[in-house]
């Protein structure tokens, strides 16, 4: 049996309820066996002549004895969910809060996916675990000794041979275990390995498309989902394997049973009364086994599922609190160094060797260095994410690991270089710095940090949703943010890493004046590449391999010519080469940047449930099967012919009895049955396995057509979807839909045909036996169609629930380092609670209705029993029906509803396959935005497009384009006209959110102008096939997308055919060399979901090998070099200048040095363009760009 010691401990303090429950189910046997007793016993009485009068008290008491068994059953069924949600909220908790303890140090390894899936869907398979199989895994074993208890009352031979069935049946699938366990736990693996490479593609799914393998990731997703349906087959051979021998098992314990009953009959040893219990106990007195049997897949599942859950909570944390860790009085806001030495699991290179610094109360410090020098490592031992190897950190005089965590983190604020919003509110963001903070609070942060006029402008103001990761917001807006975030915070320590590399260089001059008055009074580290957030510092430290190189004020270290001086003097020479004296800038207003991403204000993200009927729903999934005809046909035949065998037993036992009164033969009928009762067991081990084929080869269609329709949408709706709940969609959701290819098409059409035949037989001996059987036969049928509008609401409701957390359990995976760093981890675990209690609040509604209609089901299915005996009897008495005909017509009378309840027991999962079935329907139901073109000749098109001309032709040409983005109230482009020559350099500058970016997507076509053309190459882009298009672009984007993958398959994306030479020199030019060298494994080395193993600027570094790499005609760098230090700065930007001469390059910039030497600079401006021209022709006219340019030198020059 599937049994885990370790899953027994969350019962804790639940375990009564579990054993109230398997009281209630030992029960409900005995009243079972009681009813199916009593009917053999009137059965008998009906042999003796009894009349229908005569029997009316005895019918009413079995009547009685049905109806409290099904309250028994309801109230068992209903303890049974309310138990499991106990435990799944309990188990949540817990797993929530380890995960916390583990922090950032584990989660920064492990892959969302897993981790989410045993967080939401783990702890639900564990439902029926907790709820309904521990406590049937009890009765099951129970059952044995009642049925012996109450048999050897009628025949102690009888008993033991019933015993001895029960027993085989219930040991002999054990054999099967190891191998089902070692098939679950396989499957376990790759349904996490395809979640987790799925949100993967799909958060990355706008880089994929932008390098044309977007199609190459379907197919390694078709891949993974292939694995996926291998691993499913296995688990359902062996698990169906395991329910034919059950089957088998109860139907052959059963008929040898009444084999030696009726043996017995014939010798004298019983008597005929004894045998027609037997009869009527027949298969039915297995029924807990055969309830167990149903249960041990999701016995199965929960054991597999909670491997995930038991892994997560063996790890150990990287950090622990010790027990004598004490809260101080107040610490001084100092910041110690001693001997600092801390390299990375599996790093080849130690990150820290022996750094010592000290940073005094109110001082300013800066640490600058090349890229992957250590930086942002401080931020993590200072923050207690990691523990030294060697050496102390200390606040205050005091050793970190000596302060409680939440005292140490309270002191702090932080502006990371990786900016990380959560999907809600721009006030839910904000105040994540202070959660009390009034609006006033709010606006004043978002003042200070030069967010409030942005954020005024959104549809909904500080109510708009920013979508997941800020997806809405540009780059700049999402780190003024974060910067307004830390100022909410008020911590005596503040940390600003990288805080403001995104910001163009007019916000800049704002934010840092709002930071130079908050660093007033507090102890600040600055770490930074940009001379102008480290200028004014008190110290500046350089760190470098390891240590710290060299430290001294700016003026100092310049004069020394060390590495400071390498660093920072490449800024310092874009000063000196800006040219003469401005011209003077013409005041204007705060720049108020015009977000083409505007966030919505009341979109929660989740896929909605489209108004989908089953009348509308089945055509959809009845043309899915259309290409699987021969496959449903046969288990269609397997299913009708399972149900016969069933049927026959039951037959040819009544048979058997029939003719042992009779005094006729019945060995005939004996070796009969013993064929047919292995057979049933054989028939539904073929039906499952095929049904099963047939399902889940259809699941793997539906997953793989789902991601296609995706990425014909990205990545205009992945801006208004949640990652994690997409994810769900096409897991879990796809996986409810099985129950309707696997468990409903055939057990329906049997349900239509067993019932009809066993009407037409009724009819040939009586019409009152139709007529006692068909209204409780109608109820039957229609019970699942009762409410089932309300079911289906219900369903469907709570699949949307579950889509919200899971996409909320992503959400926190991936933002852990803000929720630890801003001591939000009860506040986001309380949200977690909330939503989980929303799923579960929708559950119990919904699985209310269905027990009931379950139980009803099961006491018509009782009744109808008593209805047949008693209208047979009546026959009987009229002589129009020869008694040993009644125990025949009556096994029938219970079969006939065999199918009906197979159908009906599938009600839960209709309820959620329709749910999910909606979803589904939802996302094919979109529109797709921007589909291939006719196409343009291309044979020549490399070559034109690399030729000057003179300024002849254009590469690019917008012409008066105008576009909004969908469902926003303000153009993000509004009338923008450009040509870009062959063979030119064209910048775009201006505010964060102008809509520089929005013209470089559009060049994609990620999206199409909603007026106006752009033309590339002088076709219009919607002429071009969308991989043609995007072969002929390079872009590195301001955000860089790495993939859980090795560098070289991230590198290689650019081109997958390039050659070790090829991909060694892009490398080369992109300065990866040191950064190769130290990673364990080289090239070959993971680099970690979203490239969370490398640096902010080597991952840059990353995107910009592969636009060497892809060699395109025309190169689009958005933001290319932000992230770098000034000596991998000016290493590129010479790369960069090579790879642009014969090509046509967009460069969108917010540095000087970056837009300096192109030759035309377009300067945007709320979505127009509001001047052109060269560098020096732009600063002498006194413009935006003047102003621009004013406000970055004065950063460098003060």
């Amino acid at each position: 049996m599937y049994l885990s010691r370790d899953l027994w401990t969350f019962t804790a303090g639940l375990r009564h309820r579990i054993v109230a429950s398997a009281a209630l189910g030992l029960l409900g046997v005995a009243l079972g066996i009681a009813r199916l007793a009593l009917l053999g016993w009137l059965l008998a009485a009906v042999f003796a002549g009894a009349t229908v009068s005569a029997l009316t008290l005895p019918i009413a008491g079995v009547a009685v004895v049905i109806a409290l068994r099904a309250l028994v059953e309801y109230a068992r069924t209903m303890l049974a969910h309310h138990t499991a949600f106990r435990v799944q909220a309990r188990l949540r908790q817990r797993l929530y809060d380890h995960l916390v303890r583990l922090g950032p140090a584990y989660l920064t390894h492990q892959r969302t996916g897993p981790v989410a899936s045993a967080l939401v869907e783990g702890v639900q398979q564990l439902e029926v675990y907790f709820g309904q199989y521990l406590p049937q895994l009890v009765v099951a074993a129970a059952t044995p000794v009642l049925i012996f208890a109450f048999v050897a009352f009628v025949d102690l031979p009888v008993a033991a041979v019933l015993v001895a069935g029960a027993l085989v049946t219930l040991v002999a699938p054990a054999a099967w275990h190891g191998r089902d366990r070692a098939a679950s736990l396989a499957r376990n693996r790759a349904y996490a390995a395809f979640g987790a490479e799925l949100l993967d593609a799909l958060q990355g799914l706008a880089t994929l498309k932008a390098f044309g393998q977007s199609g190459e990731r379907a197919s390694r997703l078709e891949r993974k989902s292939r694995e996926l349906f291998q691993s499913t087959m296995w688990l359902l051979g062996a698990n169906t394997l395991g329910r034919g021998i059950t089957d088998a098992g109860m139907a052959i314990g059963a008929a040898a049973a009444l084999a030696l009953g009726a043996w017995r009959v014939s010798t004298g040893a019983m008597d005929v009364a004894a045998l027609l219990v037997i009869l009527m106990l027949g298969v039915e007195v297995f029924r807990p086994l055969r309830d167990l049997r149903m249960l041990l897949h999701a016995g199965m599942l929960g054991t597999a599922a909670s491997r995930g859950i038991l892994d997560i909570f063996a790890a150990r944390p990287a950090v622990v609190e010790t027990a004598h860790a004490t809260a101080a009085a107040p610490l001084t806001p100092t910041v110690t160094f001693e001997d600092v030495t801390f390299g990375y699991p599996g790093a080849r290179r130690i990150a820290h060797d022996g750094v010592a610094f000290h940073v005094g109360a109110g001082e300013r410090v800066a640490f600058v260095g090349p890229s992957g020098s250590g930086k942002s490592t401080v931020v993590r031992l200072l923050l207690r994410f990691y523990d030294p190897g060697a050496g102390r950190v200390l606040v205050g005089g005091r050793d970190v690991r000596e302060l409680p965590l939440d005292e140490l983190r309270r002191r702090i604020a932080v502006v990371s270089q990786d900016t990380y919003l959560f999907h809600g509110t721009v006030g839910d963001n904000l105040r994540m710095g202070k959660p009390e903070a009034t609006p006033a609070e709010l606006e004043a942060a978002a003042r200070a940090a030069n967010a409030h006029d942005f954020i005024a402008r959104l549809p909904e103001g500080y109510r708009t949703v920013v979508g997941e990761r800020g997806v809405r917001l540009s780059g700049g807006q999402r780190q003024r943010i974060a910067i307004a975030r830390a100022l909410l915070r008020d911590a005596p320590i503040l940390v600003l890493d990288e805080a403001l590399s995104s910001v163009d260089a007019e916000s800049e001059a704002l934010i840092q004046s709002a930071l130079d008055r908050l660093m007033e009074g507090r102890t600040t580290l600055i770490f930074a590449h940009r001379l102008s957030s480290v200028i004014d510092a008190d110290r500046i430290m350089v760190l470098d391999r390891g240590g710290v190189a060299e430290t001294g004020t700016h003026a100092e270290l310049m004069a020394h010519r060390g590495p400071y001086w390498r660093l920072m003097a490449p800024q310092l020479e874009t000063g000196r080469r800006a040219g003469g004296p401005l011209a003077a800038a013409s005041p204007s207003p705060d720049a108020v940047p015009h977000d083409g991403a505007d966030g919505e204000s009341t979109d929660s993200g989740v896929v909605r449930p489209s108004h989908l009927r089953w009348a509308e729903a089945l055509p959809i999934l009845a043309a899915m099967i259309r290409g699987y005809r021969a496959r449903l046909v046969t288990t269609f035949a397997l299913g009708v012919a399972r149900v016969a065998a069933l049927i026959a037993v039951g037959v040819l036992s009544a048979l058997a009895v029939r003719a042992v009164e009779r005094g006729a033969p019945f060995g005939a009928l004996l070796v009969a049955l013993a064929v047919t009762a292995p057979l049933a067991g054989l028939l539904h081990w073929l039906e499952s396995w095929l049904a099963h084929d047939m399902a889940y080869r259809l699941l793997n269609d539906m997953r793989l057509a789902l991601f296609r329709k995706l990425d014909a949408l990205a990545p205009a709706y992945l801006t208004r979807r949640r990652s994690g709940d997409l994810v769900a969609v096409a897991t879990h959701d796809v996986e409810l839909i099985e129950y309707f290819f696997a468990h409903t098409v055939t057990p329906v059409l049997v349900a239509i045909i067993v019932p009809l035949a066993v009407l037409a037989t009724l009819a040939v001996f009586g019409w009152p036996l139709v007529l006692a059987l068909l209204p409780l036969l109608l109820y039957a049928a229609a019970s699942p169609l009762i409410r089932r509008a309300r079911i289906d609401r219900l369903g469907s409701h709570a699949r949307e629930l579950s889509g919200d957390l899971s996409a909320h359990t992503v959400d926190s995976i991936q933002g852990i380092g803000e929720i630890v760093a801003f001591q939000r981890e009860r506040a986001r675990g309380e949200e977690l609670a909330a939503r989980a209690r929303a799923y579960l609040d929708a559950r119990m509604p919904f699985l209310a209705d269905l027990t009931r209609e379950h139980t009803m089901h099961e006491a018509v299915t009782g009744l109808a029993g008593l209805a047949v005996i008693a209208a047979g009897a009546s026959l009987v008495g009229a002589g129009r029906l020869d008694a040993p005909m009644l125990p025949v017509l009556t096994l029938l009378a219970l079969a006939a509803f065999i199918p009906l309840w197979e159908v009906s027991q599938v009600g839960r999962q209709l309820a959620d396959t329709l749910g999910a079935t909606r979803r589904v329907h939802a996302i094919h139901s979109e529109p797709v935005p921007v589909r291939d073109g006719p196409g343009v000749p291309v044979e020549t098109m490399d070559a034109r497009m690399r030729t000057p001309l003179g300024g002849a032709a254009p590469a690019i040409e917008l012409r008066d384009v105008t576009f909004t983005y969908p469902g926003r109230r303000r153009h993000a482009l509004d009338g923008v006209s450009l040509t870009v020559p062959v063979g030119t350099t064209v910048a775009l500058v201006g505010s964060s959110g102008a809509g520089k970016t929005t013209i470089a997507h559009l060049c994609l076509r990620f999206w199409d102008p909603s007026a106006g053309e752009i033309r590339l190459a002088g076709h219009d882009l919607r002429a071009w096939w969308l991989d043609d298009l995007r072969r002929e672009i390079a872009l590195v984007a301001q955000d860089t997308y790495l993939f859980n993958d090795t560098l070289r398959a991230n590198v290689l994306l650019a081109r997958p055919s390039a050659s070790d030479a090829e991909l060694a020199a892009a490398l080369a030019r992109a300065a990866l060399a040191d950064l190769i060298e130290s990673l364990p494994d080289g090239i070959d080395t993971t680099v970690g979901e979203r490239g969370m193993q490398l640096s902010g600027g080597q991952r840059q570094r990353v995107a910009i090998a592969r636009a060497f790499l892809k060699d395109a005609p025309v190169l689009i760098l958005d933001e290319a070099t932000s992230h770098l230090d000034a000596v991998n700065e000016a290493l590129v930007h010479q790369a960069l200048d090579t790879l642009a001469r014969g090509r046509t390059t967009l460069v969108i910039a917010h540095r000087l040095s970056t837009v300096r030497d192109a030759d035309l600079i377009a300067v945007l401006h709320e979505g127009r363009i509001a001047e052109t021209g060269r560098h020096d022709e732009l600063l002498s006219s006194g413009g935006f760009y003047a102003r621009l340019v004013s406000r970055q030198l004065a950063a460098v020059t003060a």
